[in-house]
């Protein structure tokens, strides 16, 4: 038999892949798996799994929510590993499995995640660190590792509307030098963001048009400072109506980024806190993780 490696958050969401493992396993067993399944303990737990054990496997399933994916394609990326990855999304928002068309019903997942064909997706590095789908700073970016898992728990979504809405009275903004495409943008932004998604918070269409995952650009979406509260409003009706382009919200596509800040700032990579930074340069790894999909 094939051998397959399933690595699983059982605290995401709500823990609603404690009771369907077996009907998960038994999923790939069918498809003609030898199933190892590995519970992560602790964070940073799967990127150590998948560096460590990951090699000799023919396919490589993985459960959770968006920091789970992160955690598993980074250790594939650091183990050099090409190996087919199956996404079982079982988050509060899982923004790259919405961008994918990956169901939410977990066992039409699990089937995916092992009849499913590759597709092979573009990664993001940042610095030295890889992310799947997003890398941001500014107003917002901290909400979804400051808000706690028992809120998420209970409200789902609504938790992480509910802790943004307390940073709307003080947003601070950052003196940053932006380049791309071999242009030069000095601008004070509340938010940036470079992304490789359809969805960013659970938002469609925020991170602009015709988004492809596979086409080696990612889309770059700046927010400038408001000058006042009538500003402030603009660009919150911006966002509310997933609109990428105004006057002060703008987005480009490109295959490579930097960034400059006059001090280091916190950055969030795919939902979680990915430390702080003065000077960033982003690249675009263009198809490089197999992800399986309908």
């Amino acid at each position: 038999m094939k051998k397959l490696l399933f690595v699983f958050n059982p605290l995401s969401g709500t823990g609603q892949i404690k009771p369907r493992l077996l009907e998960i396993i038994d999923t790939f067993v069918k498809a003609g798996y030898d199933v190892v399944a590995y519970p992560t303990q602790k964070q940073k737990d799967a990127y150590e799994k998948i560096v460590k054990d990951g090699r000799g496997y023919d396919a490589i399933v993985c459960a959770g929510g968006d920091g789970t994916l992160d955690e598993t394609v980074s250790g594939m990326m650091t183990a050099g590993l090409h190996t087919p990855l199956g996404y079982i999304p079982t988050g509060s928002t899982n923004d790259f499995a919405t961008s994918l068309q990956i169901p939410k019903n977990i066992i039409k997942a699990a089937q995916i995640a092992v009849l499913g064909k590759p597709f092979l997706c573009d990664v993001g590095q940042m610095n030295d660190e890889t992310f799947v789908y997003v890398a941001a700073f500014g107003v917002f970016t901290n909400v979804s590792y400051q808000t706690s898992q028992g809120l998420k728990n209970i409200l789902g979504h609504a938790a992480y509307i509910l802790e943004g809405a307390k940073q709307i009275t003080n947003i601070p903004s950052y003196h940053v030098i932006v380049e791309a495409n071999g242009k030069r943008y000095e601008e004070n932004l509340i938010y940036g963001m470079v992304s490789n998604s359809k969805s960013v918070g659970g938002m469609k269409n925020l991170t602009g048009k015709n988004v492809e995952l596979d086409d080696g650009l990612f889309e770059v979406t700046l927010i400038r400072k408001p000058k006042n509260p009538i500003e402030l409003n603009a660009i919150l009706s911006c966002m509310a109506a997933k609109e990428a382009d105004s006057d002060h919200v703008y987005s480009i596509k490109a295959d490579k980024v930097t960034f400059q800040f006059e001090d280091a700032i916190p950055w969030t990579v795919d939902g979680e806190y990915g430390g702080e930074y003065k000077n960033v340069t982003i690249n675009n790894i263009n198809q490089r993780i197999p992800i399986r999909i309908k």
